[in-house]
């Protein structure tokens, strides 16, 4: 068996026992496809909470880690075969995490999310992670679990595209604010996540401020100049996004998106590569711009 992956080629000869998902998005994702006897570690558990028809299927499953990839030390004790993770950052050496070619000494293959593949990041599209469900499915050996995973995200895409065809794409603007820190999402799957919602961005993806990273820093000005009927924000839990709306609410008052309430909260995990999550926010956002096709 023989997966191509971050340009990569990954060659099984049996199928993998011991699998770490190094993000509850991975982890779900191995859950879905029937894999949870051979879950061997899950990481950066805190990021988010597994959804609660899954979770109990992965309370024995040992935690390496909690807000960050297990370290080098924790991954290799686990001994795994498998490693499945959202982007290449978290294979980092320089950070104390296992590098790829070190896990493959000691006889592991690192599965990285297609959209998380560095030479893919900024381009990356929701229906990513459906090459994601063929290729893990593929390598655990689990085509029939896949395919009926695949066929159901596919459906839950279909069902948006068909509700918002013919109606108008508001603007849209994607932000990320940590304190008094403005991010601007111009690029990457968060991008393509407001595309497939029937929204238009309001900030280019091949502007130069997105060549090498999906997000940038920006003024509020460029919010205001841009005027978006809508603004959409990631959140890592109820206190971030009562923050975040109030910091919206006194930046942008003028703004249509805040003078009409159209400020959308989804969670930050469901806007990182590799995960179905990327479809609730796909349904999330589209719900909310288009209310009325629903």
């Amino acid at each position: 068996m023989e997966v191509t992956n971050c340009g990569r080629k990954l060659t099984f000869d049996t199928t993998p026992e011991n699998v770490v998902g190094m993000m509850p998005s991975q982890t779900e994702m191995l859950i879905r496809l029937g894999l949870q006897d051979s879950l061997a570690g899950q990481a950066q558990t805190d990021v988010s909470t597994l959804p609660e028809d899954i979770a109990e299927k992965a309370a024995d499953v040992p935690v390496l880690s909690t807000d960050a990839p297990p370290a080098r030390e924790d991954l290799l004790a686990t001994a795994p075969d498998l490693v499945v993770s959202p982007t290449e950052y978290e294979f980092t050496a320089e950070q104390g995490f296992a590098s790829i070619d070190q896990l493959k000494e000691n006889g592991a293959q690192a599965y990285v999310a297609t959209g998380g593949c560095a030479d893919r990041r900024n381009t990356a599209e929701v229906t990513d992670v459906l090459t994601d469900i063929t290729g893990l499915g593929a390598i655990m050996r689990v085509p029939e679990e896949a395919e009926e995973l695949s066929a159901e995200a596919e459906d839950r895409l279909s069902a948006v595209d068909d509700a918002i065809e013919g109606s108008q794409r508001p603007s849209v603007a994607q932000v990320y604010v940590e304190g008094e820190s403005l991010s601007a999402i111009g690029a990457g799957v968060e991008a393509d996540i407001i595309k497939r919602a029937g929204g238009d961005n309001v900030f280019d993806p091949e502007a130069p401020e997105f060549a090498e990273f999906f997000a940038a820093e920006i003024n509020p000005e460029e919010i205001i100049s841009r005027n978006p009927e809508a603004i959409v924000f990631g959140v890592s839990g109820p206190a971030q996004e009562e923050e975040t709306r109030e910091y919206l609410h006194s930046t942008f008052p003028d703004v249509a998106a805040v003078e009409n309430d159209v400020l959308i909260a989804v969670s930050q995990a469901d806007l990182h590569p590799g995960t179905l999550g990327n479809i609730d926010a796909v349904e999330t956002i589209a719900e909310e711009l288009h209310p009325g096709a629903f």
